[in-house]
């Protein structure tokens, strides 16, 4: 570890009560996964707790096996410090995505690496065919782990579309196969045959958590979070915490009305999605197939690619200056399933179309990429029983 200047304490603060074992502990979880590998002696500054309560929590978590311990550092007064970091092995959690038009799950470690997936296409998504294809590939991921370790898998998350009914003349599917999600209770269903708790989440909402637990760099405390997928989607974080709402569906942008191509108010998802994407590629004459098979290499014409991801951009400007009038925004992110060298290009363009537009009266928030890229989607449904054993609620964080 480098012998880098501790944080002081910020809003970071524990408490010394021996009834807040399980907060201190979640707590310094959370420290560790922001800030990397700390001694005890850093944690007890930047916590507020004693140096005696940090080193009690500290040892409690290595024998879970959720810390690990890091060579001493040498050359300071007194006895050596010991970094503790996060165990990448200490849990293990399931992420399954239900979109559109593919189904992923996958094993993702306790430092939200992917250790094993399986994938899924489908023409339109039914109940069934999901539980058919997690009953499948449910066996063949948790395989991954030796037998010893599969006792650590904490949790199954589930990113979907809510409402998928409604999105019938969108996707072809037949209403009377789709209306079975009115009912169904796909989180009972699948917590029964894996036999562990299910918590389901949306899908944009999701993808934009995998960027606060998991993504890279400095995060923004409040940041609007756009994810490209069959429709475009996002999510809203305020505070250094997933802002849902009350349904659950907060910082969804896609019905936001920007103005269309030829000038005339259409909704985000109309003009920015892969769904858009694909369509003109159809009407070029051109097979849009292997959109949803994969992602990291689009076989797109240059004309049609360069009009959608124009378009697109414009849209996403004028949902980012709706957004940041309402709410003080630090940035915005840019996200989705697609090449990299894409979501650069409509970062870009983003930036280039707000300078194009009359922002008097509005803070403009910093506009960049994701840090997380195509598999946020499943990677924050993963994220979802992670953060409900092991991670503390930003929100207490500012007592």
């Amino acid at each position: 570890m480098s012998d880098r200047p501790v944080p002081e304490a910020s809003g970071f603060r524990g408490s010394n009560q021996s009834g807040m074992r399980a907060h201190n502990e979640r707590l310094v979880l959370s420290i560790l996964r922001q800030q990397g590998a700390l001694a005890k002696s850093d944690l007890a500054r930047i916590t507020g707790l004693s140096v005696q309560t940090v080193s009690v929590i500290m040892r409690a978590l290595e024998q879970d096996g959720l810390l690990l311990r890091g060579e001493p550092i040498r050359g300071r007064i007194g006895q050596p410090s010991v970094p503790m970091s996060l165990d990448a092995e200490g849990a293990f959690f399931l992420g399954l995505k239900i979109g559109r038009r593919s189904a992923d799950l996958m094993l993702v470690d306790f430092l939200g690496r992917v250790r094993s997936a399986r994938r899924r296409i489908y023409r339109y998504p039914t109940p069934s065919a999901v539980v058919a294809f997690v009953r499948e590939a449910l066996p063949a991921v948790t395989d991954a782990l030796p037998p010893s370790q599969r006792d650590r898998i904490g949790g199954m998350g589930i990113a979907m579309p809510f409402q998928l009914w409604n999105w019938v003349r969108y996707i072809g599917a037949p209403q009377s196969e789709m209306d079975a999600w009115r009912s169904h209770d796909i989180a009972a269903e699948i917590s029964a045959l894996a036999g562990m708790p299910v918590h389901i989440q949306n899908d944009a909402t999701a993808a934009c958590g995998a960027e606060l637990v998991f993504g890279t760099g400095e995060k923004p405390k409040d940041f609007l979070y756009f994810y490209f997928g069959t429709f475009i989607g996002g999510g809203l974080v305020l505070n250094g915490q997933l802002f849902t709402g009350r349904t659950g569906n907060a910082g969804g942008v896609g019905p936001l009305p920007v103005p269309g191509p030829d000038g005339r108010l259409q909704r985000l998802f109309d003009v920015a999605s892969m769904s858009r994407l694909a369509e003109m590629m159809e009407q070029a004459g051109e097979s849009s197939d292997h959109l949803w098979e994969q992602h990291l290499e689009w076989r797109v014409s240059a004309a049609v690619l360069d009009d959608w991801i124009q378009h697109a951009a414009e849209g996403l400007a004028y949902a980012t200056l709706s957004a940041a009038a309402l709410v003080e925004l630090e940035a915005v992110m840019i996200d989705g399933w697609m090449p990299t060298r894409i979501r650069a290009e409509i970062t870009r363009r983003t930036i280039h179309a707000l300078g194009q537009i009359d922002l008097s009266g509005v803070e403009l928030p910093q506009v960049r990429e994701g840090t997380v890229g195509a598999e946020a989607r499943a990677l924050g449904a993963a994220a979802i029983p992670l953060a409900q054993r092991y991670l503390i609620d930003p929100a207490a964080l500012q007592g």
